[in-house]
């Protein structure tokens, strides 16, 4: 899942330990993020939106095709 939070991350100037400190989770989980090798469960991910005072979708970019239903 493609996503903005190193950007959101280095525009306030924390660090990955910092940004893990103020979501309780370690610096591992938030490189695995922003590297998109881990997806966030759902209220990790509204805590992450509440932090930058954003919403989710502003966050997190599923990169999900539009499916073509054609009768």
């Amino acid at each position: 899942m493609k996503n903005q939070l190193r950007q959101l991350r280095t525009e306030q100037g924390w660090s990955q330990a910092v940004l893990g400190d103020k979501l309780d989770v370690s610096r591992q989980t938030i490189n695995a993020i922003e590297t998109g090798k881990y997806d966030p469960s759902l209220p990790l991910a509204f805590k992450i939106a509440r932090l930058f005072d954003c919403t989710i979708e502003a966050v997190f970019d599923d990169e999900a095709e539009a499916i073509d239903y054609k009768l």
